[in-house]
């Protein structure tokens, strides 16, 4: 239910709720749609059902900056509405987020493994977003970039709208130095440190990504920090930000990252309504964000807490919760 890009709206009449705000959505300028009720059956009908919406005009849940929405109302085209949608039940990750550093711009959370960065999919008020916007009493939170679900480690949030395309930029122009830690096994013959250069695709509807001939468009640098017990702690320093580059990367040296669910293998992923298996994290943590912040011009540096629960297992140590 996303709504399509065009003209500035104007701010939602409708709270947010559990942290989650509401679908906006813009009427087609090229609407022929008779009344609005006949537009949301076009858009929604075939998978809500007719009678959801038309219980959800009823209950006067979609609504414009004049109010809720009757059913007869007349279609105008480019004209907004909103609405709350009806959330699946989550199973909460029963680990937290931690905020390592927090003030007027910005909040860098310390996310732990299995939470969403933000609403997407089936994850929506289980999502860092949604708690930290729930807990800091921040509703205008936005996520300055994204950490896959399955990663644990630094997210950088925005507090002000105003301040929120500066943050961005950054992310989008490489000027943020992210280092990540991994746990995979440890092959004496991998000579490290290189800097793994290779093209990576990853097609809309499928799990994996793949290598392929072509131009490169993704880089990453790959040290190893120790090694004990057949597992190797790397260092994984990304100057590309592909979809999956970190897991891919290390899989086409032979060392998968221990508990990965897609690489080398896909395996399948819990039904709907069942809990992740908590205790095989994916072994991979963004450690660190560096970068110039881009309102004060001062240099800053945040470095997660937390460590791989592999590792330390591996040198015998009992390793406390909350773990990544």
């Amino acid at each position: 239910m996303a709504h399509r890009a065009g003209p500035k709206a104007p701010p939602a009449p409708l709270a947010q709720r559990d942290g989650v705000d509401p679908v906006r959505v813009r009427l087609p300028g090229d609407g022929t749609w008779p009344t609005v009720r006949d537009f949301l059956l076009a858009r929604y009908g075939a998978a809500v059902g007719e009678a959801t919406v038309d219980a959800m005009l009823a209950g006067g849940r979609f609504v414009t900056t004049d109010g809720p929405v009757r059913a007869e109302a007349a279609y105008v085209p480019g004209s907004w509405l909103w609405f709350h949608r009806d959330f699946v039940p989550e199973r909460p990750v029963p680990f937290p987020v931690t905020v390592l550093h927090r003030d007027e711009r910005i909040v860098v959370a310390d996310k732990p493994h299995f939470l969403a960065t933000m609403p997407r999919g089936r994850h929506v008020t289980e999502s860092a977003l949604a708690r930290l916007r729930r807990d800091l009493g921040l509703p205008a939170l936005s996520p300055a970039h994204r950490l896959d679900r399955l990663t644990a480690g630094l997210a950088l949030f925005v507090v002000r709208p105003e301040d929120r395309g500066a943050y961005q930029t950054l992310f989008r122009d490489r000027l943020v130095r992210k280092e990540y830690e991994a746990v995979a096994p440890y092959d004496p013959a991998v000579a490290l440190p290189r800097t793994v250069r290779s093209r990576i695709v990853k097609e809309r509807g499928t799990i994996a990504a793949r290598q392929e001939p072509g131009p490169v468009n993704a880089v990453t640098r790959i040290e190893l920090l120790a090694h004990r017990g057949g597992l190797g702690r790397y260092r994984l320093v990304p100057e590309t930000g592909r979809t999956h580059q970190l897991r891919v990367h290390m899989n086409a040296l032979g060392l998968p990252l221990l508990n990965d669910p897609v690489y080398p293998e896909v395996r399948p992923e819990p039904a709907a309504g069942e809990p992740d298996d908590w205790d095989r994290p994916l072994q991979l943590l963004a450690r660190a964000l560096e970068f110039t912040d881009p309102v004060t011009g001062r240099a800053v540096r945040f470095e997660s807490r937390r460590e791989l629960a592999a590792w330390a297992e591996a040198g015998g140590v009992r390793q406390p919760t909350p773990r990544a």
